[in-house]
């Protein structure tokens, strides 16, 4: 991680990297070097501060299956749903799978959780970023 951070670190700035305000092609890979670097020293600083033989136990005992599942099929359903449907069917599909693998959640609460999740993206994306991705559309 560290080594990928640098490569793209130092290839960024070859680019323009512009400011904060009119941000050039080059201020992502650089700033996202920048980020990776910082996370490859983390990773290795905690592994170097683990005592012996505390991480041997990496996956729990009895994995959770579904709950993998859905937290993995969710950006699925954000993609499916967000080609036919649009924004709001799609960020609640979405929110909607994924907390579905929690063994605690009920039908109900999903369902709040995702019309919540929903309203605050949409207002979010659409309104205020105005990502242009349609809030409501159609397509079979």
């Amino acid at each position: 991680m560290i080594l990928f951070g640098l490569v793209m670190a130092l290839k960024g700035p070859s680019y323009r990297l512009g400011t904060l305000m009119h941000m050039g092609p080059g201020f992502l890979p650089t700033v996202l070097g920048v980020i990776l670097i910082g996370l490859g020293i983390a990773i290795a600083c905690t592994a170097l501060a683990a005592g012996e033989g505390e991480d041997e136990d990496i996956l729990p005992e009895n994995p959770e299956w579904f709950a993998w599942g859905c937290i993995l099929v969710s950006p699925l359903a954000f993609m499916l749903f967000g080609s036919y449907g649009g924004l709001a069917p799609a960020t609640f599909a979405c929110v909607f799978v994924a907390a579905m693998g929690d063994r605690s959640m009920t039908w109900k609460q999903a369902v709040v959780l995702s019309l919540i999740i929903t309203v605050f993206g949409v207002g979010l994306f659409h309104y205020i970023l105005q990502i242009p991705m349609p809030v409501l559309e159609w397509r079979g």
